[in-house]
């Protein structure tokens, strides 16, 4: 069994014998409140999106294992590597691995360091219509998951793409887990869209960057939002990559606002990030130590929605001990 699966297996039996307490008396057997069924739907946000670590840190601590997955761009990364076995810990040391510089397509490549750096991992590659070739960066974290194909994974996971000519979400849950994965990544004009056949996927954000209404009907959806907000400057206009990116970030928001009116979540977590862009992804432990007050309010969120479940339902009778 792997470290994840140890720790997942210790916080289920504490959640178990937790919640079991709670609903002995001196009169009445004790009982077993059914597990509970959650949906986790991690968001698109960049750079942001490695606040889905100290999320999903959370859900290990309390032994609670999604029943699905789904992900949009950065929260398909976090998704793969989640549903593929991988724990928290493991998927913070790989982002500290070659997130060591801020992502600089301009810098020399092999700096000749032990393990490679994001410039070092993504390439400029003007040719396929974006500034950056991800397949490199995709590789190097596949190199780190035994799984290859969605049926390898532990955990059923989708992920979204946007079918570019057509401009409609294309969900992925079958095939090949990598060329999804650089689907669901391709910002437009940042990273190259992804052919498949005579399709051309770019970046799920584009269209679903909060993919609510792809987990289907579970007890509980827990929905992660990493898109950034934006402060006032008075003293001056943003330049020219703030534009570009916070323009996209709001086309984001307005998508997931709509989304979530249609597909309302029972747990809605946004993290404060918002001078954190796309691209610094050298602010690994910054994004995490930030991360931690919307981690608190998701156990918060997670203990009393599953306790009012548990009442609300006929909890699993055990035996007294003869």
């Amino acid at each position: 069994m792997s470290k994840y699966g140890h720790r997942l297996l210790l916080g289920t039996l504490c959640w178990l014998l937790v919640v079991a307490g709670s609903w002995a008396s001196a009169d009445e057997p004790a009982a077993v409140c059914p597990e509970p069924d959650v949906a986790l739907v991690l968001g698109s946000g960049g750079a942001a999106g490695l606040a889905h670590i100290a999320m999903l840190r959370v859900f290990e601590e309390r032994g609670i294992q999604p029943r699905v997955v789904a992900g949009s761009s950065i929260g398909a990364i976090v998704g793969t590597l989640h549903a593929s076995g991988m724990d928290a810990d493991e998927m913070e040391t790989l982002f500290q691995e070659f997130g060591g510089s801020a992502l600089n397509p301009f810098a020399g490549l092999f700096g000749g360091s032990v393990a490679p750096s994001l410039r070092e991992l993504i390439e400029i590659d003007l040719g396929n219509g974006s500034l950056l070739d991800s397949n490199r960066f995709v590789d190097f974290v596949g190199e780190r998951m035994d799984a290859r194909t969605f049926d390898d994974l532990d955990v059923p996971l989708s992920i979204v793409a946007t079918d570019f000519w057509s401009g409609e979400p294309r969900v992925i849950d079958t095939g090949e887990l990598l060329p999804a994965m650089r689907a669901s990544m391709a910002v437009p004009g940042v990273f190259a869209p992804v052919r498949e056949g005579e399709d051309l996927l770019i970046d799920g954000g584009a269209s679903n960057p909060l993919p609510v209404d792809v987990v289907g009907n579970h007890d509980i959806v827990v929905a992660i939002d990493v898109t950034g907000s934006r402060k006032h400057n008075s003293g001056g206009a943003p330049d020219i990559s703030d534009l570009l990116f916070s323009s996209f970030e709001i086309m984001q928001q307005s998508i997931i606002r709509a989304r979530l009116r249609d597909y309302p979540a029972d747990i809605y977590i946004k993290p404060g990030l918002d001078d954190i862009r796309m691209l610094h992804f050298d602010r690994v432990d910054e994004i995490l130590e930030r991360s931690e007050p919307a981690a608190r309010e998701l156990a918060k969120q997670l203990q009393e929605v599953i306790s009012r479940r548990c009442s609300e339902s006929a909890p699993i009778e055990r035996r007294d001990n003869p």
